[in-house]
C-alpha cells in the first residue's frame, strides 16, 4: 500500500514511520488521507500518529484563520468602496450570513429617539412580520446584546429561558423558522450603534470561533457605518453650500485638508491655520473657560473675553466677529472665533462649523489623552511618595512618562481648588504632579521652596488654595520627607488663619521651624534677617546690632540707645530704615518673634 509514494509495507521502523508522517504533512496532504495513513502505522508509533494528527489540526486552524482575515480584508476593501448607507448595510449581513456559514443574517440599528432597535438589513430572510421588527432594550435575544453591549448566542432560542421573551418577537422568530441565534454588538468609540446577528433554523451550536469572527465583522462595520454617515452629512452640508463647482471644490479641499489633519495626528494649532488659509481670515481658539489655546493670522482680540455661551453649533455673528462652539457629547470644549470678513458665504460658513466638528474631536483625543496621563503621573507620584517602592523603579516609570528628573526637587502641596492653570514659570517646570492623600501635590524643578511659593503666591491668592512648599529634597525618602514637611506645613498655615497664600517653611518663621524635619539654621536665619544683613555689608552699617539692642531693651528707642552709647534720634532713624528694609509690620506680635529668634540664631552660629 502506497501514499504519495510512501510504501508503508516496507516501514522499517518508528524513525520511517515518523519520515512518513512528516512527508504527508510537508505535502500537505488531506486531513482524511492523514488520519487512514496514520490509523495504518499506529502498531508501528501510536505517538506519532497523535501528534502528526495535532499538527494537521493546527495547520487547518491556521488555514481556517487565514481564510477568516482574508475575508475580513474582502469585507473592509468592499465597504471602503461603498458610499451608500443600503448597500453598506446589505454588503454587512450578506457576509456574514457567507462567513458565518448560518442560514439568515441580519442587522438592527439602535433607535435613541424611541430607546430601542429596528431592522435594517437581513438576508436569508423569509418572513415580512421578521423584516419589520423592532426588539426593546432588554427583550429577546437581541434587546439583551442592545442593552448589556455584550455578545449572546443559543443553540436553540425558543427553549432558552436565559432571554426574555415576548409574544412580538416570538411570533416573528418563529415565522422565520429560526432556532439557533447568535447576536454581537455593533460600537465605535463607546457609542452602541446597533447588533449584527447570525442564526440558523436548526439547532446548531455555535463556536466561539464563530462568535468572535462575527465580532470581527461587527467591528468593522460599525467603524464603516459611523464614517459613511459622517461622509453622508459632509455631502449634504456641501450639496447644500452651492451648486456652482467652485464652490464644492472648495468644500472638498478643506475637508480633506481637515481629514489630513487628523488622520497625521496634528493639532488645534494646525486646525486654525488650515482655516485661516483657506477662508483668508484670522483665527482664535480658546477653550471653554475663555483661555487661548490656538490663533491664526492677525487676530483682533478685542472682546474675545466676552464671547457670550454658544450652546447650537452653528457659526453665529458675535460683534465685528463670527464665533461657533466645538462641541462633543453634548459638551462645550471650547470656541471657534473667526474675523477679518465682513460676510462668510454660505459654503465658507458650513467650513467653519465642520472644522468646528474637527477641531471638537481633537480636543476630545487631547483631553483623553491628558486624563491618561494625569493618571499615569497620579500612579507614579503615589508610589514616590508612598515610600514603599523601590525609588530606581520609581524614577524609570516617571522617566518612561517623557519626564527628565532633576536630582532634587521641590515639593508643593495645595489644599482646595486645584483646577487652576497654574503660572507659566511653574508650568515650565513642572516635574509631576497628581493627588495624593486627598491633596494635590506638585514636584517641581525648581531651586528653592521660597522661590517656588512666590511663583505661587498669586495663584493661591486667586484661588483661594493654601499651598504649602518644601525642599528641594532627591528622589527616595528625601522627598518623602519633604512631602510630609509641605503637608504639615499646609496644616500650620491653615491653624494660623494664612489660608489663600503660598509659603515655604521660613515664609512662617518660628511656626514653619517646628514642623520642619531637619532646619538649615544658617539658610533660616538668611531668610528672616536678609535685607538687613544684606544693607549692613554694603553700607557699613550695623542695623542688626540696633535691632537686637531694641528688642534686649523692652522696644525702647531710648534704653536701646544708652545700651549703643548713641543719641535716640540716631536710634529711631536706624529703626525706620529696618522698618522700610522689612515691612511696615515687622513689629507685629508674630513678626517680631520670628525677627528675636532669629537673632537669637544668629548669635549662636
Amino acid at each position: 500500500m502506497t501514499t504519495r509514494g510512501v510504501n508503508y509495507g516496507i516501514i522499517a521502523g518508528v524513525d520511517e514511520v515518523a519520515l512518513t508522517l512528516l512527508r504527508l504533512l510537508a505535502d500537505d496532504a488531506p486531513a482524511a488521507e492523514l488520519a487512514a495513513a496514520a490509523d495504518r502505522i499506529a502498531v508501528e508509533d501510536p505517538a506519532a500518529r497523535d501528534l502528526a494528527l495535532r499538527i494537521r489540526s493546527g495547520m487547518d486552524a491556521s488555514k481556517r484563520r487565514a481564510a477568516e482575515l482574508s475575508a475580513l480584508v474582502d469585507v473592509a476593501r468592499e465597504l471602503a468602496s461603498s458610499r451608500d448607507p443600503g448597500r453598506v448595510f446589505d454588503t454587512i449581513v450578506h457576509r456574514a450570513r457567507t462567513l458565518v456559514g448560518t442560514d439568515v443574517a441580519y442587522l438592527t440599528l439602535y433607535d435613541p429617539e424611541h430607546g430601542d432597535t429596528f431592522m435594517r438589513a437581513t438576508d436569508g430572510s423569509v418572513s415580512a412580520a421578521f423584516q419589520q421588527l423592532r426588539l426593546p432594550l432588554g427583550a429577546g435575544l437581541g434587546g439583551l446584546v442592545a442593552e448589556t453591549h455584550k455578545p449572546y448566542w443559543t443553540a436553540d432560542y425558543p427553549g432558552d429561558r436565559r432571554f426574555r421573551h415576548t409574544s412580538t418577537i416570538d411570533d416573528a422568530v418563529g415565522e422565520e423558522g429560526l432556532v439557533a441565534i447568535c447576536g454581537t454588538p455593533l460600537i465605535v468609540d463607546s457609542s452602541f450603534v446597533g447588533v449584527l446577528f447570525a442564526s440558523n433554523r436548526t439547532r446548531r451550536p455555535f463556536s466561539r470561533d464563530e462568535v468572535s469572527l462575527l465580532g470581527s465583522l461587527a467591528a468593522l462595520a460599525a467603524v464603516t457605518l459611523v464614517q459613511v454617515r459622517a461622509a453622508t452629512e459632509t455631502a449634504d452640508a456641501l450639496a447644500q453650500l452651492s451648486e456652482a463647482h467652485a464652490g464644492v471644490e472648495h468644500a472638498a479641499a478643506a475637508h480633506d485638508r481637515f481629514a489630513d489633519i487628523v488622520l497625521s495626528g496634528g493639532d488645534v494649532d494646525a486646525i486654525a491655520a488650515a482655516l485661516a488659509e483657506l477662508l483668508g481670515v484670522w483665527v482664535v481658539l480658546v477653550d471653554a473657560g475663555g483661555n487661548e489655546l490656538a490663533s491664526a493670522g492677525t487676530p483682533d482680540r478685542r472682546g474675545l473675553d466676552r464671547l457670550p455661551a454658544l450652546t447650537n453649533g452653528r457659526l453665529n455673528r458675535v460683534g465685528d466677529h463670527w464665533a461657533i462652539t466645538a462641541t462633543a457629547k453634548g459638551e462645550s470644549l471650547g470656541a471657534l472665533v473667526i474675523g477679518g470678513v465682513d460676510e462668510l458665504p454660505p459654503a465658507d460658513r458650513r467650513i467653519v462649523e465642520r472644522a468646528a466638528v474637527v477641531t471638537a474631536l481633537v480636543l476630545l483625543f487631547r483631553r483623553q489623552a491628558a486624563e491618561q496621563s494625569r493618571q499615569a503621573q497620579a500612579d507614579v507620584l503615589a508610589d514616590a511618595l508612598g515610600g514603599t517602592a523601590d525609588p530606581a523603579a520609581v524614577a524609570d516609570r516617571a522617566r518612561l512618562l517623557g519626564h527628565d528628573l532633576p536630582e532634587r526637587m521641590v515639593v508643593a502641596v495645595c489644599h482646595g481648588d486645584s483646577g487652576a492653570r497654574l503660572p507659566a514659570p511653574v508650568e515650565g517646570r513642572l516635574v509631576l504632579s497628581g493627588r495624593y492623600d486627598g491633596e494635590s501635590v506638585l514636584l517641581l524643578d525648581l531651586p528653592s521652596a521660597t522661590k517656588a511659593a512666590a511663583e505661587m503666591a498669586d495663584l493661591a491668592r486667586r484661588t483661594g488654595m493654601t499651598i504649602g512648599v518644601t525642599g528641594p529634597a532627591a528622589w527616595g525618602a528625601e522627598l518623602v520627607a519633604a512631602h510630609r514637611q509641605a503637608a504639615r506645613l499646609v496644616g500650620t498655615m491653615i491653624r494660623l488663619g494664612r489660608t489663600g497664600q503660598a509659603a515655604a517653611p521660613d515664609d512662617l518663621g518660628l511656626a514653619g521651624l517646628v514642623g520642619a524635619d531637619s532646619v538649615d539654621v544658617a539658610a533660616h536665619v538668611t531668610h528672616v534677617l536678609g535685607p538687613l544683613l544684606a544693607y549692613d555689608e554694603r553700607r557699613g552699617t550695623d542695623l542688626v546690632t540696633t535691632l537686637a539692642a531694641y528688642f534686649a531693651a523692652s522696644q525702647s528707642p531710648t534704653r536701646a540707645a544708652a545700651v549703643l552709647h548713641v543719641h535716640p534720634n540716631t536710634v529711631q532713624q536706624r529703626l525706620d530704615r529696618i522698618t522700610a528694609l522689612l515691612g511696615e509690620r515687622w513689629q507685629h506680635p508674630d513678626r517680631a518673634l520670628d525677627l528675636q529668634v532669629a537673632l537669637r540664631l544668629r548669635a549662636t552660629l
